[in-house]
Parts: structure tokens; C-alpha cells; sequence
């Protein structure tokens, strides 16, 4: 234990003090997360503008006082909320990929990895889509918050994609740029014609497109499939 050559004079109740206000910041810390955690779920349904201080309260069964106590404002609350959406997202989708070979095997799991993850938000909603809907003509912190998470992301992916050609998987003269264009492109196709049209065979035609942009850029015997990442012939299209 490390203790200070001047140490400080006795107060009445110190100790107890200092272990009670460690106590109270973690409680604090535990209090603020289960409120995001509320708010994501809220966002996901009524997207990020239908947030507020009193549906939180409502549905934390807490006071509005208690709730803006842990932002401040509103547009805080928001900003958490994409945080925390962007956290999660990278926990599922990229981290996981990280542990698959330089080149197309990272593509391939970095795409799977987003599919599994799209599965789950074609009934929950995705905020980043929602988002861009709501705030892509009014400037400000929360927007750049959400434009800052997707440029993160797709810069993960074009980056994977870079390492692909590098690795000798692609073409020579492949468009890296373009290929993680097509990709997200994929994505974005998914959400609207199941979420919004809801067309049965959505995700199969999905899978089927990223298989098309890997035979129109790839090598063809870096092009083959693994069987980590082959689609699940059980699974629901």
C-alpha cells in the first residue's frame, strides 16, 4: 500500500466517507448504463429524434430529474445512446473477424459477422440507417456522432478489403474502393427490401451478391468459400 509522507489530519468519518463515495459512483455508472441500455432499446423502436428525458423516466421508472442528472440534455443522451449502439456493433461484428487470416477470410467474416448481426435488426431497426434518415440535413453533435461511428466502420472494412489485394487475393486491377462500396451497398439493399418491403429472400440474395463481387474481383482460388462462412442452408431467407 502506497501512503503519503503528509498524511492528512483525522476527520470524523472520513474513511467511511471515501468507501461510500466509491460505492456511490459505481452505483452511479450502473444507474447511467441501465438507462442507455433503455434508450438503445427505445431508439431502436422510435429512432433517436423520439428520445426524451420524460419517455426514459417512464419506461427506467425513474424521475426526470434523476434521468438528466446522468446527461444533462437530451442531444447528450442521444450521442450515449450511439455510442453505445457503435460499441456493441464492433464487439459482434469486427472484433470478432480480427481473429481470421489477413485478406479475403477477414472480408468474408468481417460480411458474415454483419449479416448475423443485420438478422437481428431487421426486427429491431438499425440506428445507423434510422439515424441517417433523421439527421442527415441537420448538422450538429448528434449527426456527426453518427456519421463518425459509419465512416469508422467503413474505413474498417475498405481497410480489409486493401489488405486483401495486398495479400494477392484480388485482382490486380481490382477497385478496392469499390468493392467496399458494393458491399455496404449490399447491406443497405438488405435492410430496405426486408425490413421496409419485406421479400422472403432477402438475405439469400444478399449472400449471392457478396458472392458475386468476390468472383468480379477476387483470384478465383482465393474466391472459394469456407465453411465457416457459407451460408446456412437451414437458417430462414
Amino acid at each position: 500500500m502506497i501512503t503519503s509522507k503528509f498524511p492528512l489530519k483525522a476527520v470524523p468519518g472520513r474513511g467511511r466517507s471515501a468507501s461510500g463515495a466509491g460505492r456511490a459512483m459505481q452505483k452511479g455508472q450502473q444507474t447511467k448504463q441501465t438507462i442507455v441500455d433503455a434508450a438503445l432499446g427505445l431508439a431502436a423502436q422510435i429512432g433517436l429524434e423520439g428520445l426524451s428525458i420524460g419517455a426514459l423516466a417512464e419506461v427506467t421508472q425513474m424521475s426526470k430529474s434523476g434521468v438528466f442528472a446522468h446527461f444533462g440534455s437530451r442531444e447528450e443522451l442521444q450521442i450515449s445512446v450511439i455510442r453505445e449502439y457503435y460499441a456493441r456493433f464492433s464487439d459482434e461484428v469486427f472484433f470478432p473477424a480480427m481473429d481470421e487470416a489477413r485478406g479475403l477470410p477477414r472480408v468474408r467474416a468481417l460480411f458474415a459477422n454483419w449479416m448475423k448481426r443485420v438478422a437481428i435488426e431487421l426486427q429491431s431497426g438499425c440506428i445507423f440507417i434510422s439515424g441517417a434518415v433523421e439527421f442527415d440535413d441537420r448538422p450538429g453533435p448528434v449527426r456527426e456522432a453518427l456519421a463518425s461511428s459509419v465512416k469508422t466502420w467503413l474505413a474498417a472494412m475498405y481497410r480489409a478489403v486493401v489488405q486483401a489485394k495486398e495479400e494477392g487475393h484480388l485482382l490486380d486491377d481490382a477497385d478496392e474502393e469499390q468493392m467496399a462500396f458494393e458491399i455496404h451497398g449490399l447491406i443497405l439493399a438488405l435492410h430496405y427490401e426486408a425490413r421496409f418491403l419485406k421479400h422472403p429472400r432477402s438475405i439469400k440474395h444478399a449472400n449471392q451478391g457478396f458472392e458475386n463481387v468476390l468472383i468480379r474481383y477476387g483470384k478465383a482460388k482465393a474466391c472459394v468459400s469456407s465453411p465457416s462462412t457459407q451460408p446456412n442452408p437451414g437458417s430462414k431467407e
